[in-house]
């Protein structure tokens, strides 16, 4: 589907330096980048908020341990290596 897009004077320049020096070898190539990167951030945005609920559903369940327990049990990991 062709799109047509308005970035703006600061990000214009911005895609024309870009493909000036070399780095992309057109417009499309640089906006292609950036859409790739804003669906790979939004992807590991999904995985830390499912994660977040897991944690959130352990507390729930009575399977967490207090801060002081979890250092420790960290510190006796860090000790035996």
């Amino acid at each position: 589907m062709p799109s047509s897009v308005k970035l703006g004077e600061t990000l214009e320049g911005v895609v024309d330096r870009l493909v000036s020096k070399g780095r992309f070898g057109s417009r499309s190539e640089v906006l292609r980048e950036g859409v790739r990167l804003v669906q790979e951030r939004e992807s590991w945005l999904e995985m830390v908020e499912r994660k977040v609920e897991e944690g959130r559903a352990q507390v729930a369940a009575g399977q967490a341990i207090d801060l002081d327990e979890a250092f420790d049990q960290l510190a006796a990991r860090y000790v035996a290596k």
